[in-house]
């Protein structure tokens, strides 16, 4: 009986998904449902990103779950693939893939033209 229990509480928590969150504001910083530092492309215009191929990855975009609602400051936009990717105020948001845990900011600054997004 015990088990029986244990696993209907388990199938009930997998059937309702695990709900991602939107980015949000830490230390000055946006960040990930994990912390992780995310980050703006000043080649980017408003509402499309410029990164792709080799470039996502190394900075693989912010992507944003079927389940996931945008409300302002955040917004999403569509990739060319069709993903969705995060972004705040209108800027595409990435990740790093340098940063290592939660409050690294290594791409901060990178070739002059990636900045830890900022309020």
């Amino acid at each position: 009986m015990r088990f029986a229990l244990i696993w209907l509480a388990v199938a009930g928590s997998l059937s309702a998904g695990v709900q991602a969150e939107p980015p949000k504001i830490m230390n000055d910083r946006v960040v990930d449902e994990h912390g992780m530092t995310l980050y703006v492309f000043d080649k980017d215009s408003p509402g499309k990103s410029a990164c792709m191929d080799a470039c996502a990855s190394k900075w693989p975009a912010a992507m944003v779950d079927s389940y996931d609602k945008a409300s302002a400051p955040w917004s999403t936009l569509t990739r060319d693939a069709g993903q969705k990717q995060w972004a705040y105020k209108g800027r595409p948001l990435y990740r790093w893939s340098m940063d290592k845990k939660p409050g690294d900011t290594l791409g901060d600054g990178m070739y002059g033209v990636w900045h830890a997004a900022r309020p």
